[in-house]
């Protein structure tokens, strides 16, 4: 048998399942804000057990503006949290806002992984046009531009990174190894030094910091 609805009677109908749907998202949006809040507020004022937790959910829905509020726990005082802060952090950097960007992005994550460099520089390049304030795409851009010895154009990018991104200890430390390369051992220094403040379990950050003090004092002795 079938049904048949007057127009007004359809009309109706669709108008009430739009209203339903907008409820629901409404509802869906005041559930997510508010477990974004309380990941914020685990994360700022818990004890080791929520601030981890928060971190965990932070991961998860926020963005890479989000990594403010986490750089603070890479000097938190439980090492538990500090290891999850700067894993945090990256995930977060990878979050631009925009699923389809992610998608993309993480396909070139992918690529960089198989060693497919070439296309991975293309599809970070794609990226980079269609959303240049996306910090974490200039550098992984910058990062594959190291892996083939193309130390002139990472450079470049891990500069676009860090007028996004201040902080990204990442792009701090690459820079500073590529001007020890050249040779540019203040300004290595400079840079090794501003990644360190930020996270300071930085693996081998402290020895470098030590070797390029060395070498700029030993240099300076050279030329009196």
């Amino acid at each position: 048998m079938q049904l048949r609805f007057s127009p007004v009677l359809a009309r109706l109908s669709l108008c009430a399942l739009v209203l339903l749907c907008a409820n629901y998202a409404n509802a869906n949006d005041t559930a997510n804000a508010s477990e974004y809040r309380q990941a914020q507020e685990d994360v700022a004022h818990g004890n080791s057990a929520q601030r981890i937790n928060g971190l965990n959910r932070l991961s998860q829905i926020g963005t890479a503006s989000d990594a403010d509020t986490v750089y603070p726990l890479l000097s938190d005082a439980d090492p538990s949290v500090r290891s999850v802060a700067q894993s945090v952090i990256w995930q977060l950097w990878g979050h631009s806002g925009d699923a389809a960007i992610d998608r993309e992005y993480q396909q070139g994550v992918e690529l960089m992984s198989a060693g497919d460099l070439t296309h991975a520089i293309d599809l970070f390049s794609h990226i980079i046009e269609i959303q240049p304030a996306f910090a974490e795409a200039w550098n992984k851009r910058a990062t594959v531009y190291f892996m083939i010895g193309q130390y002139d154009l990472s450079i470049l990018d891990c500069e676009e990174v860090l007028k996004r991104v201040p902080q990204h200890f990442g792009a701090l430390s690459g820079y500073a190894r590529m001007l020890v390369d050249k040779g540019q051992f203040e300004r290595a220094l400079d840079y090794m030094e501003r990644a360190n403040l930020v996270n300071p379990q930085m693996q081998n950050a402290a020895e470098m910091i030590l070797q390029l003090r060395k070498q700029i004092f030993a240099n300076k002795k050279n030329m009196v």
